[in-house]
This record gives structure tokens, C-alpha cells and sequence, in this order.
């Protein structure tokens, strides 16, 4: 292990990182959205909700537009929000050099262009990923990228300086990183699964020493290493009383104890390539990959080994998504295709309630707030709908350029990353 960190910085810890030095403590599976900061990949729990309100139905470059800031590079990480801190990644094309963006809240302005990590040598990545997809996670006082095996790193996120960094994780992802990084407690969780190696690991977060590595153990059927990668952001729920480490992979999705990285369960999936966080309702977690007649399961959390055959409560693969993750909401579940169907199923038994095309392609995640579902097209459109069990389509708004990053909601602002620019959207007057 290598862990090059400012130890004086690392050490010198307030009060309320101290707070922070406690277990892990995954979310409750009835957490309520959140109305502020939006720490990592879909917001705090992961599930692309918030209360927020007073949210513009209509809106476009010119219209409920704050401010809009140019992003250099290419980068479909998305941004997250604390405070008055808004961050993303970005790298050029080529990904020679990766960056850490912070834009200040109100005004748009960039507080931060932080050059993390010169990459000489990268990897072919494909034309349709970026060197900088993986969402970083923040906290109070800091900011934690990832650029997949080419680095990790915490930054203060007052000066942007480098308390510690790690770069000899090994993972060829064979057309670029895009599995992000999330927090709980004292422990940073980490994806990685390459054509060549795949495993978890779990960092301690002030250091960036490792805690733990876990290898998979999967038996992927195939010698084929297209065939075992995968860019899925891993999840922590709370099932039973016991807390869990919802990690997917190629062909499974595995369990673990986040404290020690003891495999807990584990449930094949007929598919490759999982790239969803899973969402937790109603005792069922949602499992999507997107291609084959089972790519969206419900399963039962708990219990232990193999419970492909025990815990599947339903499963359905019409219009399910590849890239993009659903919204689970109350008694019910949204999501669009990559080809633009878009769906609402009963939560409980995956029943069909509507269905409906929208314009364009889907790679970005929906968002709900304010009683509406926002999805975001790589052409630029952005239908809005009802998140209701009639379809009601509200609005259809249109950017120049298209979405791949995920939208972020913090108060009564959207921040939609799109291919070039940074947008804060809000109500005239807020």
C-alpha cells in the first residue's frame, strides 16, 4: 500500500471531524430526501430524491437561469454540494491531467481549478466516457476524488490542498472509471471492477490507509474480461437491524459487512456491466443492468450465501436502463431506458402502471423534487412529468448542450451539469 498524505493536515482535526470519527452508520431504509447538501452520486441517500421545493417546471439557458459557468475539459462526474461549495471533476480528452472544479454557490464563480493528478500514460478510454465520470463525495471541510485506478484523493476543501492521495490500486477498466465513492462514518467505500482485477476496498478516511480488500469471488462464466467489468457505485442500507454494503458487480451483486468486508449474501443477476446504485424500499432492494428478461430485480435483503433462489420477490426486464438509475418513491418506481421509455411500475410487485416515450437517449439519472420527475436527454431535452400514477407531462425544456452528468438539487436550485457549462436553475426571485 502506498498512502502519500500532509499528515499535519490529516492530524490536525476539529470538532467536528472528530464527530465524524464514529461507525458506520448506513442510512435507515426510510430515509427522507434532503433538502441541502448533496455529498455524493444522487444525493445523500443515493436515491436521486429531495424535498425540496418551489422548483421551476420551465426553464432553459435563458430562463430561471441564476448563472451559468463554463466547465473546462470533459468530465461526467456530477456535482455534489456542501454549503456554499458546489465540486465536480473534469480532465482534458486526452485525460493527461486530472482536476477537481469547486463553484461557489451564489455566484458562480470558480473558487478552485485544482490540478490532482498529472496522468501521463492513461488508458484508452471509450469516446462516449470521460476521464472524470466518477462523482466525488464531500463532507464538511472536505472533498474526496476519484479517477478509478489513477488516483484517489481527500482535498481540503477550504484551499483545495492535497491531504492525502493513493494511486497504486490496480484496475484496467478498459473503457475508462465511472464508479463512484461513497462515505459513512470514518470509512470511504470503493468499486473497482476491471477486465483484470475486481474487488471492493474500503479507505479510512482521514489517512487513506486501506481498512479492508475484498476480493470477488464470482464465478463470471467466461475468460472473457469484457465480460467481468462493471462501474456500479456501491450503497449502504440498514435491512433487519444489521447494516449492509450493497455492492454490484458483473453477474452478481454481493453484500458486505461495511466494517470489515466480510461477504454477508450475494444474488446473480443474469446481466453484465452494473452500473446503478440499488435502491432500498418496502424490505426489497432494486437491482437494475439494464438488457435480458430479469435486468430489474426486487430482492430481500438478508440472510447469507447465495440467495438467488430464496429472496427474489419479482423481476421484469421491459424498458429497463442500462446507465441511468430509477426513482423510488413512495408505492412507486420511475425510470427511463437509455432509448427513452419512460415507466412507472408498482414498487411492491413490478407491475406496469404507465409507460410513455420520451425525446432522445438517457444516460443521465432522473431527479425528483418538488412533486415532479426531471429527466435529462443527451440531446438537451428535459421532459418534466408528475411524478404521479397518471403520466402528465409538464414540460419539456431544451439546452444547446446534452447531459451525461447527473443533476444535483440543493434548497431550491437545480445544478445541472451539462457538456460544457454549469447551471444553477431556481424560481424568478430565489
Amino acid at each position: 500500500m502506498a498512502v502519500t498524505a500532509n499528515l499535519p493536515a490529516v492530524l490536525g482535526l476539529g470538532s467536528a471531524a472528530l464527530v465524524l470519527l464514529a461507525a458506520v452508520a448506513g442510512p435507515a431504509e426510510a430515509a427522507k430526501p434532503q433538502t441541502g447538501n448533496w455529498a455524493q452520486f444522487r444525493g445523500a441517500d443515493g436515491e436521486g430524491r429531495s424535498d425540496a421545493t418551489d422548483i421551476p417546471a420551465e426553464f432553459g439557458p435563458k430562463k430561471n437561469v441564476v448563472w451559468s459557468t463554463p466547465i473546462h475539459g470533459k468530465g461526467w462526474s456530477s456535482p455534489v454540494v456542501w454549503g456554499n461549495q458546489i465540486w465536480m471533476t473534469t480532465a482534458p480528452e486526452d485525460g493527461t491531467k486530472l482536476y477537481a472544479v469547486c463553484v461557489d454557490f451564489k455566484t458562480g464563480k470558480v473558487i478552485h481549478n485544482k490540478l490532482v493528478f498529472d496522468n501521463p500514460d492513461p488508458r484508452f478510454c471509450h469516446p462516449t466516457n470521460s476521464y472524470a465520470s466518477c462523482t466525488p463525495a464531500v463532507e464538511e471541510g472536505r472533498v474526496y476524488v476519484h479517477f478509478g485506478s489513477y488516483g484517489t484523493a481527500c482535498l481540503d476543501a477550504e484551499t483545495a490542498e492535497t491531504l492525502w492521495e493513493r494511486r497504486d490500486f490496480k484496475c484496467d477498466d478498459f473503457r475508462g472509471p465511472a464508479s463512484s465513492p461513497i462515505l459513512s462514518g470514518n470509512l470511504l467505500f470503493l468499486n473497482f471492477d476491471g477486465v483484470d482485477e475486481q474487488y471492493v476496498a474500503a479507505l479510512n478516511k482521514n489517512t487513506g490507509e486501506t481498512v479492508w480488500k475484498q476480493d470477488r469471488t464470482i464465478d463470471y462464466g467466461t475468460d472473457n474480461g469484457d465480460r467481468k467489468k462493471a462501474y456500479g457505485t456501491p450503497a449502504l442500507i440498514e435491512a433487519d437491524g444489521r447494516q449492509e454494503l450493497i455492492s454490484p458487480a458483473a453477474v452478481e451483486t454481493i453484500a458486505y459487512a461495511p466494517e470489515t468486508g466480510k461477504e454477508l449474501w450475494r444474488v446473480q443477476i443474469p446481466v453484465l456491466e452494473a452500473n446503478d446504485p440499488q435502491l432500498y424500499g418496502h424490505g426489497m432492494l432494486y437491482i437494475a443492468a439494464g438488457s435480458g428478461p430479469q435486468s430489474l430485480i426486487a430482492v430481500r435483503p438478508g440472510g447469507s450465501g447465495d440467495v438467488t433462489d430464496s429472496r427474489i420477490i419479482w423481476n421484469t426486464g421491459k424498458a429497463v436502463p442500462k446507465r441511468a438509475s430509477q426513482i423510488l418513491l413512495d408505492d412507486l418506481l420511475f425510470m427511463v431506458s437509455d432509448g427513452g421509455v419512460a415507466s412507472c411500475l408498482e414498487a411492491k410487485t413490478g407491475e406496469l402502471v404507465w409507460q410513455q416515450r420520451l425525446p432522445g437517449e438517457y444516460w443521465a439519472s432522473p431527479l425528483y423534487a418538488d412533486g415532479k420527475i426531471f429527466f435529462f436527454s443527451k440531446e438537451g431535452k428535459v421532459p418534466v412529468v408528475a411524478a404521479s400514477r397518471e403520466f402528465q407531462l409538464l414540460s419539456t425544456n431544451t439546452f444547446d448542450e446534452g447531459f451525461n452528468a447527473s443533476p444535483a438539487v440543493t434548497e431550491n436550485s437545480l445544478l445541472l451539469r451539462t457538456r460544457n457549462h454549469l447551471y444553477r436553475i431556481a424560481a424568478e426571485g430565489n
